[in-house]
Protein backbone atom coordinates (compact mmCIF):
# COMPACT_ATOMS: atom_id res chain seq x y z
CA UNK A 1 0.00 0.00 0.00
CA UNK A 2 1.44 3.27 -0.88
CA UNK A 3 1.74 5.93 1.90
CA UNK A 4 0.54 9.72 1.29
CA UNK A 5 3.54 11.54 1.13
CA UNK A 6 2.26 13.95 3.58
CA UNK A 7 2.37 11.31 6.11
CA UNK A 8 5.89 9.82 5.67
CA UNK A 9 7.82 12.54 7.68
CA UNK A 10 5.50 11.01 10.49
CA UNK A 11 5.83 7.57 10.64
CA UNK A 12 9.94 7.79 9.38
CA UNK A 13 10.13 9.57 12.69
CA UNK A 14 9.56 6.21 14.70
CA UNK A 15 11.55 4.18 16.58
CA UNK A 16 14.72 6.24 16.92
CA UNK A 17 14.26 7.36 12.84
CA UNK A 18 13.98 3.67 11.74
CA UNK A 19 10.50 4.47 10.78
CA UNK A 20 7.42 2.44 11.08
CA UNK A 21 4.81 0.95 8.46
CA UNK A 22 1.20 2.29 7.89
CA UNK A 23 -0.11 -0.56 9.42
CA UNK A 24 2.17 -0.69 12.66
CA UNK A 25 1.54 2.87 13.22
CA UNK A 26 -2.05 2.23 13.12
CA UNK A 27 -1.55 -0.36 15.84
CA UNK A 28 0.38 1.91 17.86
CA UNK A 29 -2.43 5.36 17.73
CA UNK A 30 -5.64 3.92 16.69
CA UNK A 31 -8.49 3.35 18.86
CA UNK A 32 -11.26 0.51 18.51
CA UNK A 33 -14.02 3.56 18.96
CA UNK A 34 -12.97 5.19 15.48
CA UNK A 35 -12.52 1.94 13.86
CA UNK A 36 -16.02 1.52 14.50
CA UNK A 37 -17.27 4.80 13.12
CA UNK A 38 -15.15 4.36 10.22
CA UNK A 39 -17.15 1.44 9.09
CA UNK A 40 -19.72 3.91 8.41
CA UNK A 41 -17.66 5.41 5.49
CA UNK A 42 -15.68 2.80 4.50
CA UNK A 43 -18.22 -0.05 5.10
CA UNK A 44 -21.57 2.27 4.03
CA UNK A 45 -25.07 0.57 4.19
CA UNK A 46 -27.48 1.06 0.87
CA UNK A 47 -31.33 0.77 0.79
CA UNK A 48 -33.41 0.56 -2.28
CA UNK A 49 -36.55 3.34 -1.92
CA UNK A 50 -38.96 4.26 -4.87
CA UNK A 51 -36.64 3.18 -7.71
CA UNK A 52 -33.55 5.16 -6.24
CA UNK A 53 -30.16 3.28 -4.62
CA UNK A 54 -29.40 5.37 -1.36
CA UNK A 55 -26.48 5.43 1.07
CA UNK A 56 -28.91 4.74 4.13
CA UNK A 57 -30.14 2.88 6.72
CA UNK A 58 -33.74 1.68 7.20
CA UNK A 59 -35.60 3.21 8.52
CA UNK A 60 -35.15 6.15 6.31
CA UNK A 61 -35.92 9.22 8.73
CA UNK A 62 -38.74 11.43 7.96
CA UNK A 63 -35.97 14.37 7.48
CA UNK A 64 -34.42 12.39 5.32
CA UNK A 65 -37.44 11.77 3.46
CA UNK A 66 -38.30 15.60 3.54
CA UNK A 67 -35.08 16.31 1.93
CA UNK A 68 -35.80 13.49 -0.99
CA UNK A 69 -38.72 15.24 -1.36
CA UNK A 70 -37.39 18.54 -1.91
CA UNK A 71 -34.72 17.27 -4.05
CA UNK A 72 -37.07 15.65 -6.38
CA UNK A 73 -39.26 18.66 -6.51
CA UNK A 74 -36.98 21.28 -7.70
CA UNK A 75 -36.77 22.31 -11.31
CA UNK A 76 -35.00 20.16 -13.73
CA UNK A 77 -34.44 17.47 -11.08
CA UNK A 78 -33.93 13.89 -12.49
CA UNK A 79 -33.56 10.53 -10.85
CA UNK A 80 -30.00 10.79 -11.89
CA UNK A 81 -29.53 14.04 -10.13
CA UNK A 82 -31.74 13.14 -7.01
CA UNK A 83 -29.81 10.15 -6.27
CA UNK A 84 -26.33 12.54 -6.76
CA UNK A 85 -26.98 14.91 -4.02
CA UNK A 86 -28.94 12.28 -1.62
CA UNK A 87 -25.69 10.16 -2.03
CA UNK A 88 -22.87 12.66 -2.26
CA UNK A 89 -20.47 13.15 0.79
CA UNK A 90 -17.96 15.55 1.62
CA UNK A 91 -14.63 13.60 2.77
CA UNK A 92 -13.30 16.86 4.71
CA UNK A 93 -16.26 16.12 6.84
CA UNK A 94 -14.83 12.84 7.87
CA UNK A 95 -12.60 14.72 10.77
CA UNK A 96 -14.22 18.39 10.77
CA UNK A 97 -11.38 20.85 11.76
CA UNK A 98 -8.62 18.12 11.21
CA UNK A 99 -5.30 20.01 11.32
CA UNK A 100 -3.42 17.42 9.14
CA UNK A 101 -6.18 17.42 6.27
CA UNK A 102 -3.76 17.51 2.80
CA UNK A 103 -5.25 16.98 -0.72
CA UNK A 104 -2.60 13.80 -1.13
CA UNK A 105 -4.69 12.06 1.94
CA UNK A 106 -7.94 13.07 0.50
CA UNK A 107 -7.41 11.78 -2.91
CA UNK A 108 -6.01 8.24 -1.33
CA UNK A 109 -9.50 8.39 1.03
CA UNK A 110 -11.60 8.95 -1.97
CA UNK A 111 -10.06 6.33 -4.12
CA UNK A 112 -10.29 4.01 -1.76
CA UNK A 113 -13.82 5.08 -1.12
CA UNK A 114 -14.24 4.94 -4.79
CA UNK A 115 -13.36 1.08 -4.95
CA UNK A 116 -15.17 0.33 -1.65
CA UNK A 117 -18.28 1.93 -3.23
CA UNK A 118 -17.85 0.17 -6.99
CA UNK A 119 -17.39 -2.79 -4.62
CA UNK A 120 -20.25 -3.21 -2.51
CA UNK A 121 -23.10 -1.10 -4.76
CA UNK A 122 -21.91 -4.33 -7.30
CA UNK A 123 -22.30 -6.77 -4.54
CA UNK A 124 -25.74 -6.10 -3.37
CA UNK A 125 -27.36 -4.35 -6.58
CA UNK A 126 -25.97 -7.00 -9.14
CA UNK A 127 -28.90 -6.29 -11.60
CA UNK A 128 -28.27 -2.34 -11.14
CA UNK A 129 -25.35 -0.79 -11.73
CA UNK A 130 -24.22 2.14 -10.51
CA UNK A 131 -21.50 4.74 -11.33
CA UNK A 132 -19.37 6.06 -8.63
CA UNK A 133 -17.78 9.41 -8.86
CA UNK A 134 -14.58 10.40 -7.06
CA UNK A 135 -14.39 14.53 -7.42
CA UNK A 136 -11.27 16.04 -7.25
CA UNK A 137 -11.41 19.72 -7.87
CA UNK A 138 -9.03 21.96 -9.38
CA UNK A 139 -8.02 23.93 -6.63
CA UNK A 140 -6.62 20.76 -4.40
CA UNK A 141 -6.58 22.86 -1.41
CA UNK A 142 -10.39 23.30 -1.42
CA UNK A 143 -10.90 20.64 0.82
CA UNK A 144 -14.54 21.02 0.81
CA UNK A 145 -14.97 20.15 -2.85
CA UNK A 146 -13.57 16.19 -2.58
CA UNK A 147 -16.41 14.84 -2.73
CA UNK A 148 -18.04 11.40 -3.24
CA UNK A 149 -21.38 10.05 -4.77
CA UNK A 150 -23.18 7.68 -6.92
CA UNK A 151 -26.22 6.96 -9.10
CA UNK A 152 -27.53 4.26 -11.03
CA UNK A 153 -26.33 3.85 -14.55
CA UNK A 154 -29.65 3.73 -16.29
CA UNK A 155 -30.22 7.38 -14.92
CA UNK A 156 -27.65 8.24 -17.91
CA UNK A 157 -29.32 6.26 -20.60
CA UNK A 158 -32.69 7.98 -19.48
CA UNK A 159 -31.22 11.50 -19.36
Amino acid sequence: MSIPESMKEELQAWNGGDGIDLETWLDSVGDYSLAVGYTEIFCPKFVEHKGYILAAEEPLHEEYLRNLKGFESREGATPKSVEWVMNHFHLSFIHLGSKDISPDKLVFLGNALKETYEARLSYFFPDKPCIVEFHIPDDLYDFEAYQITFWQAKHDQSA
